[in-house]
C-alpha cells in the first residue's frame, strides 16, 4: 500500500512472550518517573520557595501532557507501531527528567511535569495494545491486568527510589533522576529489538492526530460507574502522590525522606499485590469490592492524622492500595471489554482523560480549602467528596450488574 512499509523480521527481534515481558518492563520503567518527585516535593518547596498551593498545582500540571497525548496521539500507536511510539516516550521520559535534574528555579518542574505526563500517557496507551496482541489468543483481560500491575510496580518503585536516595545519598534533587535516566538506556535498547505487531504502518508524517474522543450511546450503563469509581480511585492516588509528605511533616512530625517515599509505595505496592492475586475476578465484582474498600481507606487516612499515628495510616494505606489497585484495573476493563471494536481508542481516551482529572483537580481543591480552613478539615472534606462519589457509583455498578443477571435469566 502507497505510504505504509512492512515491518521486516529480524533475527535478532525479540519475539512472542518476550514483546510482554519488554512491553511490560517500559511501561513499569516510564511510570518511575510519575512518583519519582513525591518525596522530593518538601525539598522543592525550601529551595525554590513556593507555597503548598504551587505544589499541587505543579503536581497537577501533569495532566496537560496527559490530556494532550490522549486528545492528539492515543491513536498514534495504531497507525506507526507500536515499537517508534514506545522509543519516543521514552525519549520524552529522558528529558523530563534532565529538566527536573537541572531545575534553577520554580518554573522548570512545570515543563518537566508535563513532560512526564505526555511520556507516560504515549507509553501506557502504546504497551498496552502491545501487550494485548502479543498474549496467546489476544485475552484482553489478561493483558490490562498485566499492564495496570507493571504501571503500578513502576509507580510503586518511583517513591521509594526518591525517598531513600533523597535521605541517605549526596544530590537528593540530582542524583535519583540520573539513576532514572541511566535506566532509559538499556530497556530503549530492549524496545528496539523487540518485534513490532502492527504489520502495516504509515510513516510519522503521515499520520493523523486528529482528536477523537466518543461514548456510544449504549454504553453509559457500563461506561459512568467505571468513570466515576475510577475518578474516586485516582484522586486517592493523587492525594498520597502530591500531599502525604506534607501530611508526615506537618501532622505526624515525621520529616524523613524514604518514610514518606514508603508510604507512597506501599500504597502502590498493595495495589500491586491485589492486581496480581486476582486474575480471575470478574471486573463487575472487581469494581464493587474496590468501591466498598475505598470509603473505610478515606476514613484511617483522616483518622491517621487525627490521632497523629503511623499505624493508623500504615493500615489505611494498605487499605486503599488494594481499592486502588482494583479500581483501576476493574474499571479499565469493564470499559476495555465493553467498547465497540472500531471506536475503543476513542472511548479508552475518554476514560482516561476522567483518570487523569481525578489524579489532579481535587488535589488543588485540597490545596486551596487548606489555605482558608487548616489541612485536617480540607482532608476531611476530601474524604467525605471522595467517599460520596464511591457510594454513588457502587450504587450504579451494582444496579446496573443485577439488571444484567435478571436479563440473562429471562432468556
Amino acid at each position: 500500500m502507497p505510504g505504509r512499509n512492512k515491518r521486516p523480521s529480524n533475527g535478532a527481534e525479540i519475539r512472542a512472550g518476550g514483546v510482554i515481558w519488554a512491553a511490560a518492563a517500559a511501561i513499569c520503567v516510564s511510570s518511575i518517573l510519575s512518583t519519582l518527585p513525591t518525596p522530593l516535593y518538601p525539598i522543592y518547596e525550601q529551595t525554590f520557595h513556593f507555597s503548598q498551593i504551587m505544589l499541587t498545582v505543579i503536581y497537577a500540571v501533569y495532566v496537560v501532557g496527559t490530556v494532550t497525548a490522549m486528545f492528539f496521539f492515543g491513536r498514534l500507536s495504531d497507525q506507526v507501531g507500536r515499537r517508534l511510539v514506545v522509543l519516543i516516550s521514552l525519549g520524552i521520559a529522558a528529558a523530563s527528567a534532565l529538566v527536573f535534574m537541572f531545575a534553577q528555579a520554580t518554573w522548570w518542574l512545570f515543563p518537566a511535569r508535563i513532560l512526564s505526563g505526555l511520556g507516560i500517557a504515549l507509553v501506557s496507551g502504546a504497551t498496552t495494545a502491545w501487550i494485548v496482541e502479543s498474549e496467546p489468543g489476544a485475552d484482553k483481560a489478561a493483558g490490562t491486568q498485566i499492564a495496570i500491575g507493571a504501571n503500578f510496580l513502576g509507580l510503586a518503585t518511583g517513591p521509594l527510589m526518591g525517598g531513600v536516595l533523597a535521605q541517605y545519598a549526596p544530590s537528593p534533587l540530582r542524583l535519583s533522576y540520573l539513576m532514572f535516566v541511566v535506566l532509559l538506556f538499556p530497556l530503549a535498547l530492549v524496545i528496539s529489538k523487540t518485534q513490532e505487531t502492527v504489520r502495516e504502518a504509515r510513516s510519522l508524517d503521515e499520520a493523523s492526530i486528529a482528536p477523537r474522543l466518543g461514548i456510544p450511546r449504549e454504553m453509559f450503563g457500563v461506561f459512568v460507574p467505571a468513570a466515576v469509581g475510577a475518578f474516586a480511585t485516582f484522586a486517592v492516588l493523587g492525594f498520597y502522590t502530591a500531599l502525604v509528605p506534607t501530611l508526615l511533616e506537618k501532622a505526624l512530625q515525621n520529616k524523613n525522606h524514604a518514610t514518606a517515599g514508603g508510604i507512597v509505595g506501599e500504597l502502590f505496592v498493595a495495589g500491586t499485590i491485589a492486581i496480581a492475586l486476582t486474575p480471575r475476578l470478574p471486573p463487575h465484582r472487581g469494581l464493587l469490592i474496590a468501591l466498598i474498600a475505598l470509603l473505610p481507606s478515606l476514613g484511617l487516612l483522616v483518622a491517621a492524622e487525627i490521632a497523629r499515628s503511623m499505624w493508623i495510616l500504615l493500615i489505611g494505606t494498605a487499605v486503599g492500595g488494594i481499592a486502588t489497585g482494583l479500581g483501576c484495573r476493574c474499571s479499565l476493563q469493564k470499559v476495555n471489554e465493553s467498547a465497540p471494536e472500531d471506536k475503543r481508542s476513542e472511548v479508552v481516551s475518554a476514560y482516561l482523560i476522567v483518570c487523569y482529572a481525578g489524579l489532579s483537580l481535587p488535589v488543588i481543591g485540597v490545596a486551596l480549602l487548606a489555605t482558608a480552613t487548616g489541612p485536617l478539615i480540607a482532608d476531611a472534606i476530601f474524604a467525605a467528596f471522595i467517599g460520596l462519589l464511591a457510594v454513588l457509583a457502587l450504587i450504579v455498578e451494582w444496579k446496573v450488574g443485577k439488571s444484567r443477571t435478571q436479563n440473562s435469566n429471562r432468556r
